[in-house]
């Protein structure tokens, strides 16, 4: 972590009070004095420069280890990040939402499953670009007739979803940072939570987003969109039922034994 800047005291430094000396003992003191005070200047602003450029400076971390977050987009501007669709055959392209976006009030997310139905209250005060990215891919239909791929059932409890391609590694064109982070430090994700899957760089969350429920003590890296409102009981119920790997055989991180399709997900406008 970087040191926090030093800033020298506004006071000029003053002499020390000496006895009455000749006009030529003055001008030296004088002399004397003002190299002193411009050395201690010179030093402090080297220090101050210092400082200041290791704030901005790689200190080694993963990048996991560094939190990735900015606030609220000032005046309700988001900036929509391309992503790299050369090098990743997942990725979606279905356009970018608009750039100023609704700051205010909340939505209501309706997930159709064939397990059952989920609504979230999206907090759109708090996550407004996440909450103008689903808004929008919801809108072209783009989690519609995908499948839930991921549940973890051992260190973390989350049904993950909204990766059109199934594998994990989709999304669509565009990525965007992370905001609404965590202030919680015993329990940043509680039971009931949706938050936006990412990687660990930052500003890379995309469309993909997990449903806490159960214990999940994770590093508070991963932006709330909301919270589930009706139907935890589905998603309890899936989690119980368990998760296997590609071969069928039980896992503790794979995909849920009882398969989930989403068919619909629709989100109200802001109010």
């Amino acid at each position: 972590m970087a040191t926090t800047p030093w800033t020298p005291d506004s006071s000029s430094p003053q002499a020390p009070a000496t006895q009455r000396r000749g006009t030529s003992g003055c001008l030296i003191a004088a002399v004397v004095t003002a190299i002193v005070v411009a050395l201690i200047c010179a030093v402090v602003a080297a220090v101050v420069l210092v400082l200041r450029l290791g704030e901005g400076a790689d200190t080694g971390a993963a990048p996991a280890e560094r939190p990735a977050a900015t606030n609220a987009p000032a005046a309700g501007r988001c900036r929509w990040l391309p992503a790299d669709e050369a090098s990743n055959p997942n990725v979606k392209n279905v356009g970018t939402p608009p750039t100023t976006v609704p700051t205010t009030g909340t939505q209501q997310l309706t997930m159709t499953t064939g397990q059952g139905v989920i609504t979230v209250e999206v907090d759109t005060a708090k996550a407004p670009c996440a909450a103008a990215s689903i808004t929008y891919l919801a809108g072209r239909k783009f989690f519609d007739n995908t499948r839930c791929h991921r549940l973890t059932t051992a260190g973390i409890s989350v049904l993950q979803c909204g990766d059109p391609s199934g594998t994990g590694m989709g999304g669509p064109s565009y990525k965007f940072a992370e905001e609404n982070l965590p202030t919680s430090g015993t329990d940043p994700y509680p039971v009931g939570t949706l938050a936006m899957a990412k990687t660990q760089e930052p500003a890379s969350t995309g469309s993909q987003f997990f449903i806490v429920y159960g214990p999940t003590p994770i590093d508070p890296l991963y932006t709330v969109l909301g919270k589930v409102t009706a139907g935890m009981d589905v998603v309890q119920a899936i989690g119980r039922a368990g998760a296997v790997d590609e071969a069928g055989n039980t896992a503790t991180d794979g995909a849920p034994k009882s398969p989930v399709t989403i068919s619909a997900l629709t989100v109200t406008p802001a109010s």
